[in-house]
């Protein structure tokens, strides 16, 4: 009998197992289904954020990786327009939610179902001290378009929110990132990084 805690919850018709993992292929088949309509319509783009975490730890150990709900693409602003005819074929919304452009996944979907942009060369937020790079500094593995390593790391510690932390550990722990990184890095990221390397529990 699953604990009640007093909110109902549909046991019967799904197991809570089935809800997780459901919830993982939803955002695998958005992360695809985004690369398709792109990579048909010519647009350039990049897969960063959580994803191209998973994807780069999965190159050295996929037990590893980190579900995320997070699919995040960079674009060049100038592509906007043929990005969002591309993704509202392929059944996206284009949408801005509190001055953030995304793909909404469907007319009833939310913010948390949906693909948020980055725009290449640009701050994400105006107080960071780094651009999104260009989708230029991207891999192809497996037919899909990865921010690379490097560029992914410096989005990561420009951010260094809780979770880009722990993302950054993830790198860290599997060995693609590594204390060799410190000198590669402008010193207000490679102050961050040497961080979490001396204290990686904060």
């Amino acid at each position: 009998m699953p604990y009640d805690s007093g909110v109902a919850i549909p046991w019967a018709e799904q197991s809570l197992l089935d809800r997780m993992v459901t919830a993982v292929e939803r955002v695998r088949d958005r992360l695809r289904r985004t690369a398709a309509a792109l990579d048909a319509a010519g647009v350039p783009y990049a897969i960063a954020g959580g994803n191209a975490v998973a994807a780069w730890v999965a190159t050295v150990d996929p037990a590893a990786v980190r579900n995320t709900q997070d699919v995040d693409v960079l674009l060049r602003r100038s592509d906007l327009t043929a990005a969002s005819a591309a993704m509202a074929a392929a059944g996206f919304v284009p949408a801005n939610v509190a001055g953030v452009d995304l793909f909404l996944d469907g007319p009833d979907a939310g913010p948390r179902d949906a693909v948020h942009v980055l725009f290449a060369g640009e701050k994400v937020r105006p107080h960071y001290a780094t651009a999104s790079p260009d989708v230029d500094e991207s891999v192809r593995p497996a037919g899909v378009s990865l921010v690379r390593l490097e560029a992914l790391v410096r989005m990561k510690l420009t951010s260094f929110r809780r979770k880009d932390q722990v993302h950054l550990l993830d790198m860290l722990d599997v060995g693609l990132i590594d204390n060799r990184w410190v000198d590669r890095l402008p010193q207000d990221l490679a102050i961050r990084l040497q961080q979490l390397i001396d204290d990686p529990e904060g």
